[in-house]
């Protein structure tokens, strides 16, 4: 089926909650001011998505396994796990694949979607053999005038997704701008300029993935960076090195603004009745509610109160 939106966002939240194939989790040093904008297209056999950010940050993704995904910036490079993807690159995903994304400003990426039979049949009529997802991710560096085609012809998708609909939905419109995508993803994917991660960072990369789990498990019981590093197995000079490099910041940075996420989350959907501010931000470590209130305020541009007015209420 034939379907096309797209939709403008101030909240960080709802913007993540909108990726879809991916359980993204987004993390600011500042959300004041965010706007974002996410255009998605429907097609017969790919699925397009288009993401517009005006304020760095970081994204913790995790994709699932039953699809390919090809991701990529437009205009703006990113750092995917340590590395840098600038325009012209791309990112051919390992099924399932768990990563951490980073952009430096405003940023636009892409991202394209289809099932593996899809490629593999796709790629064997054009080429003679079936291609398949890697089972690590690589990036990719296509020729430019392919890696120029293609986010010509997605950007172009997108955009009549924006302007107008009505076009992008026509069969034989659709049927054509997917025929040219194929093309010219296969012919990018099949590029043999590609960068693998080396052997020492495939082992910060599971350091980091163990940090992650961590903070995931413990997100209710705050522990100190001493104590993480206990559990994950390493020094606290190594996860410093793992967390600069993947994350652009120390891990007791990334771990309050994870926590603040939290907390905004759990103000934004309460029960019914609601608890009180205090409780809620000391379930995620937050003890001094003045001192919290002001990084609160910092970082989301409204008092933790203005937040829980206007909260979704959830019933028991």
């Amino acid at each position: 089926m034939l379907r096309s939106g797209t939709t403008k966002f101030a909240c960080a939240d709802d913007y993540q909650a909108s990726i879809r194939g991916a359980k993204v989790d987004l993390v600011f040093n500042c959300q004041r001011n965010f706007e974002a904008r996410l255009t998605w297209v429907q097609l017969r056999h790919l699925r397009l998505l288009c993401g517009q950010e005006n304020l760095p940050r970081v994204a913790h993704i995790s994709l699932t396994k039953d699809l390919v995904f090809i991701s990529f910036p437009h205009d703006t490079r990113q750092i995917s796990d340590g590395l840098e993807v600038p325009p012209g690159k791309i990112v051919f995903h390992s099924p399932g694949e768990r990563m951490h994304q980073r952009t430096l400003g405003p940023s636009r990426w892409g991202l394209i979607a289809l099932e593996p039979e899809q490629l593999a049949a796709c790629s064997k009529a054009l080429t003679g053999f079936a291609l398949v997802a890697p089972p690590v991710g690589r990036i990719l560096r296509p020729s430019r005038v392919d890696a120029s085609r293609l986010l010509r012809l997605h950007a172009k998708a997108c955009r009549l997704a924006e302007t107008k609909p009505l076009m992008i939905g026509h069969p034989e419109v659709a049927r054509a701008i997917e025929q040219d995508l194929l093309h010219s993803l296969v012919n990018c994917l099949t590029s043999n300029d590609a960068h693998e991660h080396s052997g020492p960072k495939r082992h910060y990369m599971k350091i980091i993935a163990r940090f992650e789990e961590v903070l995931a498990k413990y997100s209710e019981r705050p522990l100190q960076i001493s104590e993480i590093c206990t559990i994950i197995g390493v020094s606290e000079r190594t996860l410093r090195t793992c967390c600069a490099e993947f994350l652009g910041m120390g891990p007791s940075r990334y771990l309050r603004l994870q926590r603040l996420n939290l907390v905004r989350a759990a103000l934004r959907c309460v029960e019914s009745p609601p608890p009180t501010i205090r409780a809620i931000a000391q379930r995620y470590g937050f003890w001094e509610l003045g001192r919290f209130a002001g990084i609160y305020r910092t970082m989301f541009g409204e008092a933790p109160s203005t937040t829980l007015r206007c909260a979704r209420v959830t019933l028991p």
